[in-house]
């Protein structure tokens, strides 16, 4: 007997009709919509904040080096400018805050752009300030639009008066950054609407999902306010999951299993929309909660998502801020990197045999203080100096 359905929504209930004329009441709730409306900022989306955060809390956990070039490779400088900028940047901030929230400004709240205003005293750098989104604005160039003025608080600055960090280069304006905010907004909607989705159908108070069959003939059943008041009389209840007491020469009740998420098809929906964040993001899924931990993944991650973001910084804090030619700022970037105390001590050990490194360096690398004694190059079983190798016993002997 096929059925088929006419809606009509009144009150709390909703009809459909079949070929054996009887009538069927499908309950619903008014007050429960399941629809999302309204704006939400790509901040307030848990999966899209959680990408950025864990991209800055990385980058923010770099330590920040002044590299020196070299005829025989870069070293490493210590001095006051090396200090301000790994230890002190900012007077108000710790170093890990103050890069964080300029990261922030940059993948999220500013949608691709990130400010920092330089303070100095007498040649020195004393503060440098990050600047929240809402407080900038960047205004094209009337007579070139390859130039522009960067405003904060409506007061004009030119871009090299400030530190100006860009993530995706907008077509019309390189100089200013785009994010990812349009090509992910429609994907954080749909995650939204999964969630009030869920929330919905979590907090319904029509548990367990029911069918009540009442006789279209009734007097009760004949008028909206009839079958309202039939529905606060006998199926309405303060509680959810309270038994409903109902007449039984009126109705015919049948208690069907109640869906679950996995029936509305929620959890693949939010596991693929997820896994499309993390692609646009470019972090690995699991860090959405998606899937298993992969250190393969995770240091592709740092190699390629986090160093590109940290090089922006790297080059814009050493083209507005260093003045001599041969230094440069350089982020630790290896020390993200999903490398075990094992494998660091396999690899290290190996090049310390080889006279690459000596035996603090490797100290070093694992946590250790140095010791004297070790700071010279080895090789060989016999563990002597490089310029010692000519003594070996084995070629003495020899003659």
């Amino acid at each position: 007997m096929s059925i088929f359905f006419r809606e009509n929504k009144i009150g709390n209930i909703r009809t459909t009709t079949n070929s054996s004329n009887s009538a069927v009441g499908f309950l619903v709730s008014d007050d429960d919509s399941l629809a999302c409306a309204g704006y939400t900022s790509l901040s307030d989306n848990p999966e899209v904040f959680t990408a950025c955060r864990r991209i800055a809390s990385l980058i923010s956990s770099m330590p920040i080096m002044l590299m020196q070039n070299g005829e025989k490779g870069d070293i490493r400088i210590f001095n006051e400018l090396s200090r301000k900028l790994d230890i002190e940047p900012n007077k108000n901030m710790t170093r890990r805050t103050w890069l964080e929230a300029i990261v922030m400004n940059l993948l999220l709240y500013g949608k691709g752009n990130s400010v920092a205003k330089v303070y100095t005293s007498r040649g020195l750098i004393t503060n440098i300030e990050p600047i929240s989104a809402s407080r900038v604005s960047f205004i094209p160039s009337i007579t070139d639009t390859r130039n522009y003025e960067v405003l904060i608080d409506g007061k004009s600055y030119s871009p090299d008066e400030v530190l100006h960090f860009v993530d995706n280069p907008d077509r019309y304006y390189p100089w200013m950054g785009r994010g990812v905010t349009v090509i992910i907004s429609d994907i954080a909607n749909n995650l939204k609407q999964a969630t009030v989705t869920k929330k919905g159908f979590m907090s319904s108070k029509w548990k367990p999902s029911i069918i009540v069959k009442v006789d279209a003939m009734t007097d009760e059943f004949s008028s909206p306010e009839g079958r309202q008041k039939l529905l606060e009389s006998y199926v309405k209840s303060a509680d959810v999951g309270e038994p409903w007491l109902i007449p039984a020469e009126q109705f015919d009740v049948q208690t069907v299993k109640p869906l679950s998420l996995a029936d509305l098809a929620i959890s693949d929906s939010v596991e693929i929309d997820k896994r499309t964040v993390a692609s646009i993001m470019g972090v690995p899924p699991f860090v959405l909660g998606v899937g298993d931990y992969d250190k393969e993944a995770w240091n592709n991650f740092i190699s390629n998502t986090v160093r590109i973001i940290a090089q922006e910084i790297e080059q814009e804090l050493t083209k507005k801020l260093i003045i001599n030619p041969k230094w440069y700022v350089k982020f630790n970037i290896r020390s993200l990197m999903d490398w075990d105390i094992k494998t660091i001590a396999e690899v290290y050990g190996e090049l310390r045999k080889q006279g690459v490194v000596d035996g603090n360096e490797v100290r070093d690398e694992i946590g250790l203080s140095p010791r004297e004694g070790l700071d010279e190059l080895v090789m060989l079983e016999n563990y002597l100096p490089t310029d010692r190798l000519g003594d070996q016993k084995k070629l003495v002997q020899g003659e």
